[in-house]
């Protein structure tokens, strides 16, 4: 368990330090579908330089059915649809982190996960957490690709 915090923490160093060298280079490029509301407080992407931010931002309608693998598929679709809008692949996600509020959920959302990502799949780390934002939420997912130059 403490490696893994180690290790965790080296990766955020890492990755902090990779972003601040393309940002160096590169403006924020805020992407959104042309029907986002003005003045919304999310982005559907994020490109800095080479590399994409892309959270689940929802298409609208509410959660999905079906517990937690109705919403880890409804999440991964939707950073599908953001990555398909940033103009980059499922295969160009490089980092991705969950966030669930059962940890006992954590083997029905990896066979859903597993779906999406069947060979090659990114770095990822998941974690437990006492509540998400949306009331009834059980997965909150956040990637991170490398955008193709």
């Amino acid at each position: 368990m403490r490696l893994n915090r180690v290790l965790g923490i080296a990766s955020q160093v890492a990755l902090a330090s990779i972003v601040a060298a393309s940002a160096a280079s590169a403006q924020k490029q805020v992407i959104n579908p042309p029907n986002a509301r003005p003045g919304g407080v999310l982005s559907t992407a994020v490109r800095v330089g080479d590399i994409v931010f892309l959270g689940t931002k929802p298409g609208g309608g509410g959660l999905a059915e079906g517990g937690i693998q109705g919403q880890t598929r409804q999440a991964l679709e939707n950073v599908k649809a953001s990555a398909t809008l940033a103009g980059v692949t499922m295969e160009d996600i490089a980092k991705c982190t969950v966030f669930l509020t059962n940890v006992a959920d954590f083997q029905a959302m990896n066979g859903v996960y597993r779906e999406f990502f069947p060979t090659n799949p990114p770095a990822r780390t998941t974690v437990a957490v006492a509540g998400l934002v949306v009331e009834g939420a059980v997965i909150e997912i956040e990637c991170i690709a490398a955008a193709k130059k």
